[in-house]
């Protein structure tokens, strides 16, 4: 995204002054030019209209018990069988191990495959697709009138007094809170500040290693990836939703039960384990367990509009909030802890439709969800280099593409 800034070697130091200042000047104007134009086209995007969300065809029940079974078309069963056997067959590949795929079209199971070792019972990692989850538990608690999308995040763990107090919801969920972070580079432990939080010196205290973090940029100007601001997102849910009190001196029971009476149970999610760190703080970032199948409903959930077998699970218009993108500057795609994919070609699906909305979890952990084709279409695996990425998304628009349209904005 950055201008490449190659300066001319000349053979007298002024001359090759004056050029570098030169190349520096026009570099810096080319970022703003970039930066700006970057910003005026997130901004058409998100005032663009969305493809409305399908209902749960009549006829067809929701999977709160079992899923309902259907079959692809023709020439979409085809491509999958390629697609799949490409997949479950080649392990070297670079996008990995992958250990289940499930496709869901009109709210039925239409393609479903397990790697060797797992099945339909096998619970497994989330790691950020959890970010998603944490933006559905602010919803259920905007719908108890317990959160609000403007209100400040407040942590405790911030004197009175302190800026970063005054960071809202919506800013963090649009990962735009400011707070000095690294996310990139996982393999470093010493400088990733992610790494250093759920495995190092944070990873008794999660929320206490995020709000020790210092403010880089204002609040809502400038859009960087940080699982930290989710931590605090969920520390935020934790105090609104599960007051403590001696029997429960964290609120971690109290939040735990929050997630499962809410979300979980309500959609038949059966099999998910979240974890807690030792102060009772939900690793909201990146540790949730649950099956392919599981991880399907959740996808489901927000296909249908956060609405579930006629009682409504998240608030009205907050699933097109949070698949709206964010206008800050630096955001490559990205609405409200999930990632899109847009006509900028920087999504997961760069030949469309664009109206996809994905939770991404390092490894290659993927739900697309995919209203103008009522689809949603979950890959769990292992991959071992992030460069891997661009392997699963070659791999996943094959098979979005051999579905037909059957929604437009």
């Amino acid at each position: 995204m950055r201008p490449s800034r190659n300066f001319p070697t000349l053979s007298r130091p002024v001359w090759l002054g004056l050029a570098v200042c030169a190349a520096i000047a026009t570099g810096l104007g080319t970022f703003v030019v970039a930066q700006d134009s970057q910003k005026a086209q997130m901004a058409a995007y998100a005032k663009g209209p969305l493809v409305p969300l399908p209902p749960q065809p009549k006829g067809v029940p929701f999977p709160t018990d079992a899923w309902p079974r259907g079959e692809a078309p023709e020439a979409a069963s085809r491509v999958i069988k390629t697609q799949f056997d490409q997949a479950f067959g080649n392990s070297k590949s670079p996008m990995g191990e992958t250990r289940a795929v499930i496709i869901i079209q009109g709210g039925r199971i239409v393609a479903e495959r397990y790697g060797t070792g797992f099945d339909e019972k096998s619970k497994l990692v989330s790691w950020s697709m959890a970010k998603s989850v944490t933006s559905s538990l602010v919803g259920i608690a905007m719908l108890d009138g317990k959160l609000k999308l403007d209100q400040p995040l407040n942590d405790p763990l911030w004197d009175d007094g302190d800026p970063r107090r005054d960071i809202t919801i919506r800013q963090a969920l649009h990962m735009s809170d400011g707070l000095r972070w690294r996310e990139d580079g996982y393999a470093d432990p010493v400088s990733n500040d992610a790494a250093k939080m759920l495995f190092g010196p944070g990873r008794e205290n999660i929320v206490a290693y995020v709000t020790d973090r210092p403010t880089e940029f204002k609040p809502g100007e400038k859009w960087r990836y940080s699982s930290g601001t989710t931590n605090l997102i969920s520390a935020a849910v934790a105090r609104a939703v599960s007051p403590r009190n001696l029997k429960d001196p964290t609120g971690a029971e109290g939040y735990r039960n929050f997630m499962y009476d809410r979300l979980f149970r309500p959609i038949g999610m059966n099999n998910v384990a979240a974890e807690f760190d030792l102060a009772g703080n939900f690793y909201a970032s990146s540790l949730m367990h649950a099956t392919a199948q599981d991880w399907a409903r959740f996808g489901l959930l927000h296909l249908r509009d956060g609405v579930w077998d006629g009682k409504r699970i998240l608030p009205e218009g907050y699933v097109d909030f949070l698949r709206t993108p964010t206008t800050a500057e630096g955001a490559p795609g990205y609405g409200a802890h999930w990632w899109l994919s847009l006509p900028n070609k920087q999504g997961t699906l760069k030949n469309g439709p664009y109206d996809s909305f994905e939770a991404h979890g390092f490894q290659g952990q993927w739900i697309g969800v995919i209203p103008s084709k009522d689809l949603v279409i979950v890959r769990l695996g292992l991959m071992a280099d992030e460069s891997g990425w661009d392997t699963l998304d070659a791999w996943l628009q094959p098979i979005v593409d051999a579905f037909p349209t059957v929604t437009q904005p």
